[in-house]
């Protein structure tokens, strides 16, 4: 017999770390290949974890609510075989899997080493690291760091406070050293004391309802997506008409034909794309200094949960799908990103992302850039209105069906022109829709 460690895989772009759910198996059963074997909870999605080898776990090595690293062993299985099988294979497969990790350290902007997820009694985010790490934060000065969250925690805000408002004065003499800057006459302002936030006034009746873990993470990234990036937002009116027309047109038959519904969605997406490959900038990403010009286009769809929370599986190179591969793709992935059954794989890489508000009965919104993309476009509710058309024969008056397209770009690297003009390209090509076009 043969003992073999079952290591954390790597479960994604800027994953580094995975918290235990729950085993669903346990020491002296038997697993097969690619069997669920441990469910386990990254900061962007929840996810069972398959053996990779078949059979019988001889031991768990981390128990439920661990943290664990990525290539880091979870569980030893014995398997069938002659001896033992050499540390060697082990060790190569967690160094293959750490290069992994160390080349999305250098494309995000992970946490350092140096920054522990756990001190004392605390617990810090990899949000929380990572701003620590930008800001040249020591872990001493991050322990000083009063938290208002459960148990103590370091919230978002209170780093940012921290970095905003100076050292507490609870916290040792000890403080960052700054890194080097140009030379300037003017002196340093004197660190401010940092003020925690006012308590929440509670009158008889309130409901207090702790945020889940998803909705945890959902704050951060809004939070530190407004704090990175200077949000600007151009809106378009789009004539939809033709689309609403072509729409009902092959609606049915096209749901008699492959079971799933054409929705407004695929056509919208299509545009998109369309408009991506004419206005290849806006399909960018910010690393520090320098702008990296993404070769796929890979369009993430934000789907409103059961529970209230968003989610936002990606559909890569969605400029390669037909209409009714993106009519089924949309549909897969909504059905299970609201049954909680989307891969890693499917939440990561998206390079531009599009959110259907109108679902929701909204005509115009700001949505916030999902980070590192640098733009985001929200879709409204379509509405009959009257419009003036023009007709060879002179203007008249006739019903029309309207939807505002909002869309939010992060100023660092996208300006009014190019935002503008990317949203009123895709205005521009469902104007045009085609009325004899198949699907």
């Amino acid at each position: 017999m043969a003992q073999v460690e079952m290591v954390l895989p790597a479960m994604g772009e800027g994953v580094m770390e995975a918290t235990v759910l729950e085993w669903l198996k346990q020491e002296g059963d038997t697993i097969t290949l690619d069997e669920s074997v441990v469910e386990v909870a990254t900061d962007k999605v929840d996810t069972e974890v398959p053996a990779t080898v078949e059979g019988v776990i001889k031991s768990i090595l981390v128990q439920k609510d661990d943290v664990v690293q990525i290539g880091s062993p979870i569980a030893i299985v014995e398997t069938e075989g002659g001896d033992d099988a050499p540390a060697e294979e082990p060790l190569k497969d967690v160094e293959e899997v750490a290069q992994t990790i160390m080349s999305d350290i250098n494309q995000a902007a992970s946490f350092p080493t140096e920054i522990s997820a756990k001190s004392g009694n605390r617990f810090y985010s990899p949000l929380v690291r990572n701003i620590a790490k930008t800001e040249g934060i020591s872990q001493e000065v991050l322990d000083s760091i009063p938290g208002t969250g459960k148990d103590g925690r370091v919230t978002k805000d209170d780093i940012l406070s921290f970095i905003k408002d100076g050292v507490p004065q609870s916290a040792p003499a000890k403080t960052v050293t700054p890194a080097p800057v140009a030379q300037t006459s003017a002196p340093a302002p004197a660190p401010k004391a940092v003020t925690p936030p006012p308590a929440v006034a509670l009158d008889n009746g309130d409901e207090v309802i702790e945020m889940d873990r998803v909705r945890k993470m959902i704050a951060d990234r809004m939070v530190s997506s407004k704090h990175t990036a200077p949000h600007v937002t151009s809106c378009v009116e789009a004539d939809l008409t033709n689309v609403v027309l072509w729409r009902n047109k092959h609606k049915e038959s096209f749901k008699k034909k492959e079971g799933a519904n054409l929705t407004f969605m695929p056509i919208i997406i299509s545009a998109i794309a369309k408009a991506i490959k004419e206005y290849p900038m806006i399909n960018v990403q910010v690393d520090g200094s320098n702008i990296v010009v993404k070769k796929d286009i890979n369009i993430g769809m934000a789907v409103a949960m059961p529970n209230g929370n968003l989610i936002v599986p990606v559909i890569k190179n969605a400029d390669r799908y037909s209409l009714s591969g993106l009519a089924i793709k949309i549909q897969d992935l909504s059905i299970r990103a609201r049954e909680n059954r989307l891969k890693p794989d499917e939440l990561q890489g998206g390079t531009y992302t599009v959110s259907n508000i109108g679902s929701f009965g909204n005509t115009i919104g700001t949505p916030i850039i999902l980070q590192p993309q640098v733009a985001i476009m929200a879709v409204g509710t379509i509405r009959k209105k009257p419009a003036v058309i023009e007709t060879p024969q002179g203007d008249t008056i006739g019903i029309r069906q309207f939807a505002y397209f909002s869309h939010s770009y992060d100023h660092r690297v996208v300006d009014g022109a190019l935002g503008g003009m990317m949203v009123r390209k895709v205005a521009d090509i469902l104007e045009g829709w085609d009325l004899n076009q198949e699907v």
